[in-house]
C-alpha cells in the first residue's frame, strides 16, 4: 500500500509574518514537530510562556524555535526509538519573512542546528534530491522571475520522480513574493495536472533534441 502525506506546512499572520516548513525523513518525527509548532502559534502569549513562531522577532529566532521543537520531540521519543532500533532521521527546510526583515531560508538538521542559504549557496534541498540537483546547479539564478523559478523546481522534481520509484506525486508548491507577507500562491500538483504533464513531455523532447545536436565523440 502507498500512502500520501503532506510534507509542506505553513503559518502566517497576514501583513506581519509568513513561514513555510518542508519536511523529510521519519514521518512520526516530522508530524510531531509540526504539531508542536502549530500548538505554539495557537496559544496566547502569557507571562513565562515559551516563545513561538508568532512571537519571534527575527527569522533567526524563528529558526531557533524550530530547532528547539525538534530537540523536544527527540528528547520525548528517544527511549522508544532506541528500543525499536529506529533512528531519529529527519530534516527540514524553514523559510519565511517577518515584517521588514528580508526573507530567509534555513536547513534545519535532526539535531536542531541549522544553516542558512547565502549568495554563494542560494538554494537548499532535503530528501531524495541527487537526481534533481544537476538542473538546479546548471540553471538556477537569483535574478529569475518567480514563474521561471517555479518551472525550474518542477523540472527538478520531474527528474527525481523519473529516476527514483520511491518519489512520486503529488507535489505541494508554495511560491512567496517578497514583502507581501501573504501566502497567496499555494498549490498541490497532481499526476494528471495539465501543466506538469506538458512540462515533463516538453523537457524530455528538449533533452533529446539537445543531445542529438551535440557532435558525437570521436572513437
Amino acid at each position: 500500500n502507498i500512502a500520501t502525506f503532506k510534507k509542506l506546512h505553513s503559518w502566517s499572520q497576514p501583513g506581519k509574518r509568513v513561514f513555510a516548513l518542508a519536511t523529510s525523513g521519519n514521518l512520526a518525527t516530522t508530524q510531531a514537530v509540526v504539531s508542536l509548532l502549530s500548538e505554539g502559534t495557537q496559544s496566547l502569549r502569557k507571562r513565562g510562556a515559551v516563545d513561538n513562531l508568532f512571537t519571534a522577532k527575527t527569522m533567526f529566532q524563528a529558526a531557533q524555535i524550530v530547532g528547539r521543537a525538534i530537540r523536544d520531540v527527540q528528547k520525548t521519543d528517544e527511549g522508544q526509538l532506541f528500543q525499536s532500533e529506529d533512528t531519529f532521521s529527519a530534516s527540514f527546510l524553514f523559510a519565511g519573512q517577518i515584517g521588514s526583515e528580508r526573507p530567509r531560508l534555513f536547513q534545519v538538521y535532526s539535531a536542531g542546528n541549522f544553516i542558512e542559504a547565502t549568495s554563494d549557496t542560494p538554494f537548499l534541498q532535503i530528501g531524495e534530491h541527487k537526481y534533481g540537483k544537476p538542473i538546479l546547479d546548471r540553471v538556477s539564478d537569483p535574478g529569475m522571475r518567480l514563474g521561471e523559478a517555479a518551472k525550474l523546481v518542477l523540472l527538478s522534481f520531474d527528474s527525481t520522480i523519473r529516476s527514483n520509484l520511491s518519489v512520486g506525486m503529488p507535489i505541494d508548491l508554495l511560491v512567496y513574493a517578497r514583502d507581501t507577507l501573504q501566502l497567496e500562491r499555494v498549490r498541490r500538483i497532481e499526476r494528471d495536472d495539465p501543466y506538469f504533464q506538458k512540462l515533463s513531455g516538453d523537457w524530455s523532447k528538449a533533452l533529446r533534441k539537445a543531445f542529438a545536436a551535440i557532435e558525437e565523440f570521436d572513437i
